[in-house]
């Protein structure tokens, strides 16, 4: 037997029937935050430090994405 269900509602009204907490304000700092990076200009420490962030790398790890940026940005 195969049953399907279809609920027409919004996200917001999904999270909220789910139970799930609003991240809006956690959203909208991270997208403010990232604004101001662009904005400022970024730095190749800052790429590192946002890539830590992001996971668990290890310094080799690391080193892939710099490299990486380097090639794409003519540095060496």
């Amino acid at each position: 037997m195969k049953v399907t269900v279809n609920v027409d509602c919004t996200p917001e009204e999904a999270r909220r029937f789910l139970g799930l907490p609003d991240l809006t304000p956690v959203h909208q700092a991270y997208v403010d935050m990232l604004q101001r990076a662009v904005a400022d200009g970024v730095t190749p420490d800052m790429v590192a430090d946002m890539m830590k962030s992001w996971g668990p790398m290890t310094e080799a790890g690391l080193g892939v994405w710099r490299q990486m940026f380097e090639q794409v940005s003519g540095k060496r």
